[in-house]
């Protein structure tokens, strides 16, 4: 009796985006706190605290795990499924206008190709997945929170998605999908995300901020600007 020898499978090509300023024009965050203001929900001194945040943060100067944990204190005890149902509306209302038409094609063009698409965020998933879901892309990674029947406890799970953290989540999705790094993309406007961007076969520099663009150019990376939604 023949013995079938079992043929390996190819590895699978990833297609990884950013969020903010990658795939939409805006910075969510500083949305979400507009979004919040206008709701009356908070003040006008914490709206600005908000932006202060993310200036440091642009400016290279923000401890964001800190932040982060500091953030989301104000959550605790709120219902994980009233926060879903806000986020929405708010995605509705503020953000879904301003997804850039460019990144999306290159969604189209990955897909495609036959090659795994997912989102890789340093948001939460509330804010994270409501663009998944309008893209149609069933993969997102993202910072997530500790949830204790069906209530935020206020804490955030270790580690955040952001810089090594990215790499953390992004090794165990890969090993689940079978994924090859050295075959595989990512598209990202920030010098935060250079860890990640190293470590992929074609990292393509979108939407840069200065010292990403920088580095890209010495690199020879690819660099792509998106014109703003119309």
């Amino acid at each position: 009796m023949a013995l079938t020898v079992p043929i390996p499978s190819q590895p699978r090509v990833g297609a990884f985006f950013d969020m903010d300023k990658t795939l939409i024009a805006e910075n969510s965050a500083s949305l979400y706190m507009r979004y919040r203001y206008q709701r009356g929900e908070i003040s006008g001194v914490d709206l600005l605290k908000g932006l202060g945040a993310y200036l440091q943060y642009k400016l290279g100067i923000l401890d964001i795990r800190s932040w982060t944990k500091n953030t989301m204190i104000q959550f605790r005890g709120q219902s994980e499924r009233e926060l879903e149902d806000q986020a929405n509306r708010w995605f509705d209302e503020m953000v879904v206008q301003s997804i850039y038409p460019e990144a999306e094609a290159r969604v189209r063009e990955h897909e495609a190709a036959g090659h795994v698409v997912a989102i890789v965020s340093g948001a939460t998933k509330f804010v994270v997945r409501p663009l998944a879901r309008r893209l149609g892309i069933p993969h997102f990674l993202y910072t997530r929170l500790e949830v204790e029947r069906g209530r935020f406890t206020g804490r955030v799970v270790e580690p955040i998605c952001f810089e090594e953290g990215k790499i953390y989540w992004l090794q165990q999705f890969i090993e689940e999908q079978g994924i090859d790094l050295a075959k595989s993309y990512f598209y990202t406007d920030s010098i935060t995300d250079l860890p990640l961007l190293d470590l992929v076969g074609h990292p393509v520099a979108a939407n840069p901020d200065p010292r990403l663009y920088r580095a890209a150019v010495r690199r020879r990376w690819p660099v792509c600007f998106f014109d703003g939604p119309s």
